[in-house]
């Protein structure tokens, strides 16, 4: 292993996207290693995600749409690590990259977020912005008088939608919302139990090339991982992994730990139009955790999930020939 001196030589190239959530995210990062004694260096990357903004993410093909860019940075030795939104990263990972580290969870909920103070939920207009296939699904299902609306762009381009009067509100994650300092603009923090997260929501996560220096890696997750957000997103991304889903499905996935150390997964899968539910609830001891999540995305798929996934890629094929 590499001694902390021979560590510090070298600047360490963190990619981020160019968006202010994500330089959020880079320089968080960024902040941790310095304090540990390790230089770093910024470099902005352009996704397919930040570009194509005038189709949904379920239109784009919504694997890698926000990482593919900055993996391929990776593999060249661009950069040393890339920093992502967790909820972003693929369910597979290429055989050259691994995770390494997943840092402390945000707050997990989706937040609705308006300039309105009086916002009613309940006024029969409502129209609701979003890009989230999920979130879409299940607005409309608890909120089926709202009207979604298609909110593409970062959070600063949704929000001067949002001022433009496009929609009555947006909603979001809370975590991005927070991190921006518009917490000011939430009206309702939507509950985790009802409106269950994406897998990885709240959570920074950090990738590098398989063959980075092992005592850089090593070090990379002494300072940058947070063991019990590691454990729940180890079986949050095994569910959404054996989902064979990522952006363009909704799915869902919550892992938490309790307090005998346990895993508690509640996951599932919605339909398009919110009409089918299927959720499993399970615990298991923490060494059983990513087969706890493999088994309760096998229940959902047996329970009619995969009825739903092959419903879903009808109609999205018949969107791609129309």
């Amino acid at each position: 292993m590499l001694t902390r001196n021979l560590l510090v030589k070298k600047p360490i190239r963190i990619g981020t996207r160019g968006s202010k959530l994500a330089l959020w995210q880079a320089n968080h990062v960024a902040a941790r290693l310095e304090q540990a004694g390790l230089p770093t260096e910024i470099v902005i990357i352009t996704t397919r995600g930040d570009v194509v903004l005038d189709r949904s993410l379920d239109k784009i093909g919504a694997k890698g749409v926000f990482t593919e860019e900055l993996e391929e940075s990776l593999r060249t030795g661009h950069i040393d690590i890339a920093v992502h939104s967790a909820k972003d990263v693929q369910s597979s990972i290429p055989e050259d990259l691994e995770l390494l580290a997943f840092m402390e969870r945000e707050k997990v909920n989706d937040v609705i977020v308006s300039f309105d103070a009086n916002l009613d939920l309940q006024r029969p207009d409502l129209v609701l912005g979003t890009s989230s296939t999920r979130r879409k699904a299940m607005l409309k299902r608890f909120l089926p008088h709202a009207t979604t609306a298609e909110a593409r762009g970062n959070l600063q381009t949704r929000l001067r939608k949002l001022e433009e009067g496009q929609y009555h509100a947006l909603v979001l994650a809370y975590a991005g919302v927070h991190r921006m300092e518009y917490d000011g603009l939430i009206r309702y923090v939507l509950p985790e139990t009802q409106y269950i997260p994406a897998t990885g929501q709240g959570s920074v996560a950090i990738e590098s090339a398989r063959n980075l220096e092992p005592g850089l890696k090593a070090e990379l997750r002494r300072v940058l991982d947070h063991p019990d957000t590691h454990l729940a997103l180890v079986t949050e991304r095994a569910f959404l992994r054996t989902m064979e889903g990522g952006c363009s499905i909704p799915s869902f996935a919550l892992a938490t730990l309790t307090p005998e150390g346990n895993v508690h997964l509640h996951g599932g899968l919605i339909s398009l139009d919110g009409q089918q539910f299927i959720d499993v609830k399970q615990t298991a001891p923490a060494n059983d955790a990513e087969a706890l999540g493999i088994r309760i995305a096998e229940t959902v798929l047996a329970r009619g999930g995969q009825q739903i996934l092959d419903d879903i890629r009808q109609v999205r094929s018949a969107e791609n020939v129309a």
